[in-house]
């Protein structure tokens, strides 16, 4: 069976993928605040290091783990609705790249994972069984 990041593309699928994203985030005014010091091309090159590494392929990541790279995007505003703007211009890019809706479901799965960490918080407590 093939790995996501194969089924994606491998990294020529990646790389056009996160070029393609970029340009949607910069343009979009719900979060492009959030880059606006940032050097994209650096930026895309960790963004592209990072996805291979989680959807499956050669791991080069080097980058720092998701709650210290967004340490200061929290500090400056960052919270659920930022998040829900990302994986919504994720699974827009990725259905217009072709991705199969499976895989992008579980990309926006690997998304919701990290969501605590990119936003500093610690994991909602599980619930309590109900008395019976």
């Amino acid at each position: 069976m093939s790995s996501l990041y194969e089924r994606l593309g491998g990294q020529e699928g990646l790389d056009k993928a996160v070029d393609i994203f970029y340009r949607k985030v910069l343009m979009d005014d719900r979060i492009s605040q959030f880059f606006e010091d940032t050097d994209m091309d650096v930026q895309a090159a960790k963004q592209k290091a990072f996805l291979t590494m989680v959807t499956g392929g050669p791991n080069n990541y080097t980058g720092k783990n998701m709650r210290d790279g967004h340490t200061d995007m929290v500090k400056r505003g960052l919270n659920d609705s930022h998040v829900d703007a990302v994986v919504e211009l994720l699974v827009e890019t990725l259905r217009e790249v072709g991705a199969p809706e499976a895989d992008i479901q579980t990309v926006v799965s690997v998304c919701e994972g990290a969501r605590n960490d990119v936003l500093n918080r610690d994991a909602a407590p599980a619930q309590a069984p109900a008395a019976s």
